[in-house]
């Protein structure tokens, strides 16, 4: 159950790869200081280097009808050293609200945090009700008495009771609900709107955070939860049971909410069929009942649409048991390591590229920049060497090495002032395209729509007014793509003009990217169709449709077009960044050679004196470049994931 290959140890072979990215990042933050190569821009780019890779997080969504043991699977997953069920799962007592599951490292304190259900009266979007602690009820908890600490869990699992005009009034569908035994004309709604739990875990601490979510009333009635949290899941696991199949409303929760077009899971979408212990058949055998699994598994890959490789079978329940008894059998029978090695393999891997591909490749690239100078360094020194006899200064050889190093200089010192006015430029390119996502243009279409909605008496008149302002989004986010086209044509004519001027044929400029936001948004505005269109919401009263179209829709929008401002805030100062780099450092090496050149010149030391320094330079010089193939070697190493795949295909080869 401790396998090398398990989850806790793949997580923690992940956060240790990322330490030592960290590690390296900051090393070669200080080898810039000491080789005098640093820079604010250089700076900045690494703290978000590292910025990134502190924050970097993990989340995997649970998603599933009720009944299905999205619970109970995470207790086995998660909470099994307890030797009990953390988290409300049996029978009648389970998560009413969408839980959220992390470490909070910033507090490093385990608690418990619970948002009224009263707070979706208000116009007020759950992420703005996130950073107001004061409206959460909190319960600190203590690891050390699990007992009480499970009692205190609980409380996700409450319900209150209220008349169907108070449902409603919260969001909720009357026929969705349970109706109140105990109080006649009542229904039961959740007493909580969200649960954050910060627990001290191994898998948690190293930035894994786990989504639970209730059933399809919950997921319909909190439109936040579909339009922002699930899709913003690295990976979605979609809980089924064996014991009944693909029912209609497991089918509704994978086509409304997981496997629609617009959905962005990276990593993936899973299904797994629990409750395979109900299929166990003692009697005719293990085979019979390997048959009976594996039909189930094909049975439910087809109806969703997926490999069968991608539904994997589990029994949660026996797989906590067989945890909390140490039983190994059991816990191979559970099948619940097949569950761990889905995720190892593919969801860890996934986010593993993603750091590649956003940082390191742009990482390695700065340091071959930098590898570069200081190469040119090296070879500047070996020149002053040969220049300097073994009884005398060769004084040609020295004036020559002394006008070229000038005339290096001073082609790099016109660079840098032809740079700082392309850079000038550039910001000014820069400020037309943020004309076009400015904060206040996006307030002046929320204005915009909030007067038509107002004015809107009709099913069909609101839904134009939302659609008309996902049309004023996308075509600022329209013009925005074509202006930035335009720079980015701009900078490549920078870059292949500079390249041809320099030995710097590995520079190459970094790009707008603008191209994902407009993806982006009109991936928002599928969801807004599909909010609009649905029958629920054109049944509700129009103030709470129109107070919940802002607090979801726009929320949302606003959260994109702030990284868009971000993104093209940013740019101009960036996009030239790698040859703004590169000529500081080709010019900075350049002063400390003229300078070296002309002490040369003056100093009366002896050649034999003169030497020696130059062939210590060169030593150290030999011994920074060492270092910075060391941290090149260190941050091109794999990944953890694509090394256990390795060593597994080696030993399948032998």
């Amino acid at each position: 159950m401790n396998a090398t290959g398990s989850l806790t140890h793949q997580v923690e072979a992940y956060h240790t790869w990322k330490k030592e990215l960290i590690r390296q990042i900051s090393r070669y933050r200080l080898w810039l200081q000491d080789n005098d190569l640093f820079s604010d821009d250089v700076s900045q780019r690494i703290r978000r280097g590292l910025e990134l890779l502190i924050e970097d997080e993990l989340t995997i969504a649970f998603v599933g009808e009720y009944s299905r043991g999205k619970t109970e699977l995470i207790n086995a997953l998660f909470f099994s050293e307890y030797g009990q069920r953390m988290l409300p799962s049996q029978a009648g007592r389970t998560t009413m609200c969408p839980t959220e599951l992390f470490y909070d490292r910033t507090e490093g304190k385990d608690y418990l945090l619970l948002l009224p259900i009263e707070t979706r009266r208000e116009d007020v979007s759950l992420q703005q009700l996130r950073k107001r602690p004061e409206r959460w009820q909190r319960y600190d908890l203590d690891a050390s008495k699990p007992d009480i600490m499970r009692e205190v869990l609980a409380e996700v699992a409450q319900v209150k009771s209220v008349t169907p005009g108070e449902a409603r009034e919260l969001g909720f569908h009357e026929s969705m609900l349970e109706h109140d035994r105990n109080n006649p004309g009542h229904v039961l709604v959740p007493a909580w709107r969200n649960a954050q739990i910060s627990i001290r875990h191994p898998l948690f601490e190293r930035g894994l955070r786990i989504l639970d979510t209730p059933g399809l009333n919950a997921l319909g009635s909190e439109p936040e939860l579909t339009i922002s949290m699930l899709p913003s899941a690295h990976a979605v696991i979609f809980l089924l049971s064996a014991d009944t199949g693909v029912t209609a409303s497991d089918m509704t929760v994978w086509k409304e909410h997981i496997a629609t077009e617009e959905a962005d899971h990276r990593a993936g979408r899973f299904a797994v069929l629990n409750k395979i212990d109900v299929l166990w058949d003692d009697l005719q055998g293990p085979e019979h009942t390997e048959a009976s699994i594996q039909r189930v598994r094909e049975y439910t890959a087809d109806h969703l649409n997926i490999r069968a490789d991608d539904v994997i079978p589990v029994s949660a329940k026996q797989g906590l048991l067989a945890r909390v008894q140490k039983n190994e059998a059991l816990f191979e029978r559970s099948c619940l390591p097949e569950l761990e090695t889905l995720i190892i393999n593919r969801i860890l891997m996934h986010k593993e590229q993603l750091i590649t591909q956003s940082l390191i490749n742009d990482l390695l690239g700065m340091l071959q920049n930098s590898q570069a100078a200081m190469q040119t360094r090296l070879d500047a020194l070996k020149d002053e060497l040969n220049a300097c006899g073994e009884t005398q200064m060769d004084r040609d050889a020295l004036k020559r090495l002394s006008d070229r190093a000038q005339q290096d200089y001073d082609f790099y010192y016109k660079k840098l002032i032809t740079l700082r006015s392309s850079r000038r430029l550039m910001q000014s390119q820069g400020d037309m395209l943020i004309d076009l996502v400015t904060e206040a243009r996006f307030d002046d279409h929320v204005e915009k729509v909030r007067g038509l909605l107002s004015k809107s008496w009709t099913t069909a008149g609101m839904s134009r007014a939302m659609n008309h302002f996902f049309e004023l989004l996308e075509n600022d986010l329209s013009n925005l793509l074509a202006e930035g086209q335009l720079a980015e044509k701009m900078v490549s004519s920078i870059y292949r003009r500079y390249n041809e001027d320099t030995r710097a044929r590995h520079l190459e400029p970094i790009p707008l990217r603008a191209g994902r936001h407009v993806i982006a948004v009109r991936e928002l505005r599928k969801k807004a169709d599909r909010f609009r269109r649905n029958p629920k919401n054109m049944l509700t009263e129009q103030s709470l449709l129109i107070r919940r179209f802002f607090n979801v829709m726009v929320g949302e929008a606003r959260t994109l077009h702030n990284r868009v401002r971000t993104d093209v805030e940013r740019w101009p100062q960036e996009a030239l960044l790698p040859i703004m780099q590169y000529s500081m450092e080709q010019k900075q090496l350049l002063e400390h050679q003229i300078r070296r050149i002309r002490d040369m010149a003056r100093n009366e030391r002896t050649m034999k004196e003169e030497r020696q320094r130059l062939e210590d330079s060169i030593g150290d010089l030999h011994r920074q470049l060492e270092l910075a193939d060391n941290m090149h070697r260190q941050i091109r190493k794999p990944a953890p994931t694509l090394i256990q795949q390795k060593v597994v295909n080696l030993s399948g080869i032998a």
